[in-house]
């Protein structure tokens, strides 16, 4: 059982997140105020909000994980500095189609250029992917909580749940970045206190780290070589990691909202630009605890051997740190807050996701801003329900199968990625040919997961380099055939078609 002083900050910072919503939510005015915060957030808050929102309970508890492993050192961090390379391209090619006009969603985009069609796919690819692999984060979140309170995954399911649907409901987008902003400095205080009493609890202090880490390699970062099957390698990080962040940052309704709320595009890039900087300084922390937990059992060798290296910190959570001062209660909260920081981004986005997409173009001027706020209320809980649903399915899953289904929910990165930069290659494209290339790309994906062991940091690539050549190769056939059929006047039209055609289609 918890202290009673754990439990008194555990729950001050489930108190100050409900606060912070409740607070929040009587300032929201409006559709744009509740999904968009008036398009007026700071961008260093919204820097904030990125980072926690890309840092769940698997990154705080699985990366140290990684440099803890007997052969683990920083090549993690190749990854980050592909993050940092993707942030860049975003800033270049997406933000300023993002800020022509009053988007809600990152898919009106797609709208413009592809029709409804095609809107509506990927907002229904992101909304199923989103809400399954969050759902999921939820149950793994709930597995180390039941290791610490001791009881149920159910109840930890719905104790994380409820109170981060309560304070996203209330609050929409500004309760979800302001409570970002408060996670973050929860959880990267968590992590500094953390690794402050591993140094404290070896003879030698921080010099033990120090020497454990130069004996065994650990603050190796660059592995030059190149192999498909490895996932920490310079090409596979810089390569894959920008793919990846092209579409989780450039494409997925998550981040491009928290862009859109800044409100400008100077403040949006230079939140996304910076982002890239902190979440590098952010894994070097995590993996830095790694080394730490690696010298101190190495140290006082554990009696039962670790069945993952992903379960290392939350041991050394549970059996290690001294009960009574807070402390267990604060990194609890770090759990917390690193958990909750991504499924409310993930309710609001997906909220937003079905209000833009879907009842906006359904519902035209008929209905009013308020009714919007409500509609956007209501499937926050919706959403909400769902992923507990998921979280409480997952608990009867075998660990693999859940592995299984969270790697395919990240395949949206790179079909993503292929549509947008597909309405860029071709100056017209029917709705057709990007429904084909969706799902020509899924398919090669889910190919290259079954047959190859080809690391996953390359499916991104892999993702978009299918979809946008499956999309070539379906729009050059569709055009080769009405040319046949004499339906075009000549060959060279295939390039541009029409138009007003596609204008006249996508309103019909």
């Amino acid at each position: 059982m918890l202290h009673p002083l754990d439990i008194l900050v555990l729950a001050l910072y489930l108190g100050l997140a409900v606060w912070i919503g409740v607070r929040v939510g009587r300032t929201a005015q409006g559709l744009e105020g509740y999904l968009l915060g008036s398009r007026s957030i700071p961008w260093w808050a919204i820097l904030g909000s990125i980072v926690a929102t890309e840092t769940s309970t698997a990154t705080f508890l699985s990366v140290p994980g990684i440099s803890f492993a007997k052969k683990g050192d920083f090549g993690f961090l190749q990854l980050a500095v592909g993050y940092i390379v993707g942030r860049v391209l975003v800033v270049g090619l997406f933000l300023p189609a993002y800020f022509q006009g009053k988007m809600l969603t990152a898919y009106q985009v797609l709208r413009s250029r592809y029709g409804p069609p095609v809107q509506k796919a990927a907002s229904l690819l992101f909304l199923a992917a989103r809400n399954l692999g969050d759902g999921l984060r939820l149950f793994l979140a709930a597995v180390v909580l039941r290791q610490v309170l001791g009881i149920s995954v159910e109840w930890c399911v719905l104790l994380v749940g409820t109170v981060t649907i309560v304070y996203t409901l209330l609050g929409g987008i500004k309760s979800v970045v302001w409570n970002d902003c408060v996670q973050f400095v929860i959880y990267i205080g968590g992590a500094l206190v953390a690794l402050a009493l591993l140094a404290r609890q070896l003879p030698e202090g921080w010099s033990s780290i120090f020497a454990y880490a130069e004996a065994h390699d650990k603050f190796r970062m660059w592995h030059w070589g190149f192999d498909w099957n490895q996932p920490y390698t310079f090409w596979a990080g810089l390569i894959g990691g920008a793919f990846l962040t092209l579409g989780t940052h450039g494409t997925d309704q998550m981040m491009v909202q928290r862009l859109l709320g800044a409100g400008s595009l100077r403040g949006a890039a230079k939140a996304l630009l910076c982002s890239g900087v902190v979440v590098f300084l952010q894994f070097a922390l995590f993996l830095f605890v790694g080394v730490a937990l690696a010298t101190f059992y190495h140290a006082f060798p554990p009696d039962q051997p670790f069945s993952t290296n992903d379960a290392v910190f939350s041991r050394f959570i549970v059996e290690e740190l001294p009960a009574g001062w807070g402390l267990i209660g604060l990194i609890l909260a770090a759990v917390f807050a690193a958990a909750m920081s991504t499924l409310s981004s993930s309710l609001n986005a997906s909220a937003s996701a079905v209000v833009g997409d879907f009842l906006k173009p359904l519902k035209k001027e008929t209905w009013s801003d308020a009714r919007y706020v409500m509609a956007s209320r209501f499937w926050t809980l919706i959403f909400g329900v769902i992923q507990m649903g998921v979280a409480v399915v997952g608990s009867h899953l075998s660990q693999s199968v859940v592995n299984e289904v969270l790697a395919i929910a990240g395949f949206t990165a790179g079909i993503m990625l292929g549509v947008f930069a597909l309405a860029m290659i071709l100056r017209t494209v029917h709705w057709s040919t990007g429904l084909a290339a969706m799902g020509g790309g899924a398919v090669v994906l889910m190919v290259v997961h079954e047959r190859s062991h080809v690391a996953w940091p390359w499916w991104s690539v892999i993702g978009a380099a299918a979809t946008i050549g499956c999309g070539l190769v379906f729009a050059t056939i569709t055009c080769w055939i009405r040319w046949k059929r004499d339906e075009l006047p000549d060959e060279d039209a295939c390039a541009s078609n029409s138009l007003e055609d596609h204008r006249t289609e996508r309103d019909s």
